[in-house]
């Protein structure tokens, strides 16, 4: 899958951290992409569409699983799915052209491409201090069904995000959590 992409590290509740202008970054260049249709460039099989939600990758250097009692540690890609059709051409014509019309530097965004491999997942409903409760879960039925987790350096944390956290009391938040998982060794 392709993606928009900026990484950073930091606590994503920061006001003025990375996280936040990141996410400003993203949505500056998937609306350019979204609305290419209605100036000069013209992106091949292109269809209207949604743009699709807001996902990151989240990690800790040194730490196993994630340490939510230590936020400032993060280290993160945000992200949001290209439509197929999109190449990298159109993504630096977005860069270019959002760059020029918003005057804004968008040169932290990359075009990213990800094969996400076998996976567990599950709908977290609650706030994202809540989640080690749904990925514990998540990880025992992994296990329970012959698998084992497969967190590297290349297969990250996963968190689509169906809510607006400005929109959206926490308790009511819903994300969807994804860890790479392997076939366990006693799974054979």
């Amino acid at each position: 899958m392709n993606y928009i992409a900026v990484r950073g590290k930091g606590n994503p509740n920061d006001e003025n951290g990375e996280y936040k202008e990141s996410i400003g970054l993203l949505y500056g260049i998937a609306f350019t992409i979204k609305m290419s249709y209605k100036g000069e460039h013209k992106i091949d099989g292109y269809f209207e569409y949604v743009v699709p939600p807001l996902e990151g990758f989240w990690w800790q250097n040194g730490v196993d699983s994630i340490d939510y009692a230590h936020k400032e540690n993060f280290e993160w890609i945000s992200l949001i799915r290209l439509p197929d059709f999109v190449t990298q051409k159109d993504f630096e014509w977005a860069i270019a052209e959002a760059t020029k019309k918003k005057k804004t530097d968008f040169s932290k965004v990359e075009f990213f491409t990800y094969n996400e491999g076998l996976c567990v997942q599950c709908m977290h409903v609650g706030s994202y201090d809540d989640e080690p409760a749904t990925v514990a879960a998540m990880h025992e039925y992994a296990e329970q069904n012959g698998y084992e987790l497969d967190i590297t350096d290349a297969r990250y944390h996963h968190e689509i995000y169906l809510s607006d956290p400005r929109k959206c009391e926490p308790a009511k938040l819903k994300t969807v959590v994804r860890h790479p998982i392997k076939r366990g060794c006693y799974g054979e």
